[in-house]
């Protein structure tokens, strides 16, 4: 008889792309696969799309602001806890699988009270909220940075990288081509994503400056739900997307170099397909400061450039970049010429390790 494992995580598409790079691994060793996320975010359609079977529960949002919500979201948590309960004792999974996020801990708490072993993936080099809160109930944290072991300890972890979906590396230039039918189809190509939320910052500076910008690339522009710009659905070199799933890997085969905010899952598949890029991370100012570090580990490492929002002070400064990267860009695709094993292999191995 086969294993069962419940996956969650959601909130941000890096919370749940991961768990969709390993269901094929967990399927070749005989796991059935249940889904535990937030009833209305970006995980449901992402993972119904899958056909895994989903359970929608109660979630508070954890924020390190002042927001009448706090006051609201720990009875949502409370809630949450006892749906994931009643279902983890109906579906009476052998292991947990979390990514993190807000809606992983009433999961990861909901498992601790059934004795369900608990694994989870730390994608940043320091942990977030959501895997601080839950780190007593967990046996196990896989991580993607080295560094992450001096924030969390070395009995708890275990390094695996990142898992990539093996369809990113499927891509096709022709595809690419013929997704954006760019007139000038032998302009060099920048893709720009700003995360699946999309990034108001780099937005603006892209389409501030895109006639410039246009002057010498074409732009595939992934912009985030809700912020097409449909004053420039007809500028000659230019595609604007809200999300990509599907096409992302021709899209990816197709650009030259990428301009990325710098989440940890956005980053690994740039090294994992050797596309040279600039990093802009999401500033101290509106977050814990991980992307930040990120940044830095890839710059330190030679496979990235980076700017820091308050460093972005006008055009020219990305522009300098931008010429730059695509100058060397063999430089950077050489350096990114590492060997980091076989991460979903790696994270399956342990899940199975921890199945009781």
């Amino acid at each position: 008889m086969g294993k069962k494992i419940v996956l969650t995580g959601g909130g941000t598409a890096g919370h749940v792309i991961p768990n969709i790079a390993i269901i094929p691994k967990l399927k070749e060793k005989g796991y059935e696969i249940v889904y535990i996320g937030s009833k209305d975010g970006i995980e449901k359609k992402l993972i119904e799309d899958q056909n895994i079977k989903y359970y929608g529960i109660n979630t508070g949002k954890l924020r390190r602001y002042f927001d009448i919500n706090n006051f609201k979201d720990p009875f949502k948590i409370v809630k949450g806890i006892f749906e994931a309960s009643s279902i983890l004792k109906k579906e009476k999974p052998d292991i947990v699988f979390s990514k993190g996020g807000f809606v992983s801990i009433p999961v990861i708490l909901g498992a601790s009270r059934r004795r369900i072993p608990v694994v989870s993936h730390e994608s940043d080099i320091t942990p977030g909220l959501a895997n601080k809160i839950s780190m007593p109930f967990i046996k196990k944290i896989c991580i993607t940075f080295p560094e992450t072991k001096n924030h969390i300890g070395e009995q708890k972890v275990e390094l695996t990288g990142t898992p990539i979906r093996k369809d990113l590396f499927l891509g096709s230039e022709i595809k690419g081509k013929n997704i954006c039918k760019f007139e000038e189809g032998n302009k060099p190509v920048i893709l720009i994503m700003g995360g699946s939320q999309g990034s108001a910052f780099i937005n603006n500076i892209i389409r501030s400056n895109l006639s410039e910008l246009l002057k010498k690339f074409n732009v595939v522009h992934i912009c985030g739900k809700g912020h097409l710009d449909n004053k420039l659905n007809y500028k000659k070199g230019y595609r604007q997307y809200e999300y990509i799933t599907d096409d992302q890997p021709h899209l990816f085969k197709l650009s030259s170099i990428v301009i990325s905010r710098a989440g940890s899952n956005s980053i690994y598949e740039l090294l994992a397909l050797k596309k040279p890029n600039i990093l802009i991370p999401l500033s101290k100012r509106a977050s814990r400061g991980d992307q930040v570090l990120n940044a830095k580990s890839f710059v330190k490492r030679g496979f990235s450039e980076m700017i820091e929002e308050e460093d972005l002070t006008s055009f020219e400064v990305l522009q300098n970049t931008i010429n730059k990267v695509y100058e060397n860009r063999e430089m950077y695709i050489n350096n990114m010429n590492v060997d980091f094993g076989n991460p979903i292999d790696k994270i399956v191995d342990v899940i199975v390790r921890y199945s009781k």
